[in-house]
């Protein structure tokens, strides 16, 4: 048993796994099992093309799997993440948005928010909204016009 070779595999299979800590995603990872797996034949005393092969092939593999597997389980985002998907939306005035307080309710999809106008203006019930932007709770809209 060539005991060099199994501890160079081995400190290449922990330092591959060490830089996988620092990194975003399982790609390093993948590398270092596949060293691991070099360092075992090692240890059996099979020939460096054996080796080789094997660290090539069982992260090639491993690597391959994980990125379909990836793939599957990691949905497009749609745009605008929370809250903010609501940015340029348009909504429906379920409670006037008056210029004494300035707030109101609208209602958005199948929700309904605390909506405030733009410029403090009036918004009557049953008005189109574009909402602008999100602050905390509420949206900030303004009244789409006829024909808008």
């Amino acid at each position: 048993m060539d005991l060099q070779v199994w501890w160079i595999w081995m400190v290449l299979a922990a330092l591959f796994v060490i830089g996988e800590i620092f990194t975003a995603g399982f790609f390093i990872l993948w590398f270092g099992v596949g060293a691991a797996v070099a360092g075992l034949l090692a240890m059996f005393g099979l020939h460096a093309g054996w080796q080789w092969g094997s660290f090539i092939i069982v992260s090639g593999i491993l690597i391959s799997v994980s990125r379909r597997f990836a793939d599957k389980v990691t949905a497009q985002q749609p745009e605008g993440i929370g809250a903010n998907r609501w940015i340029g939306k348009i909504g429906t005035v379920i409670e006037d948005i008056n210029d004494a307080q300035n707030c109101g309710r609208i209602r958005l999809g199948g929700e309904e928010w605390r909506a405030c106008a733009e410029h403090n203006e009036l918004i009557e019930t049953g008005r189109k909204v574009k909402v602008l932007r999100v602050e905390g709770t509420r949206v900030i809209v303004t009244e789409l016009k006829e024909g808008a």
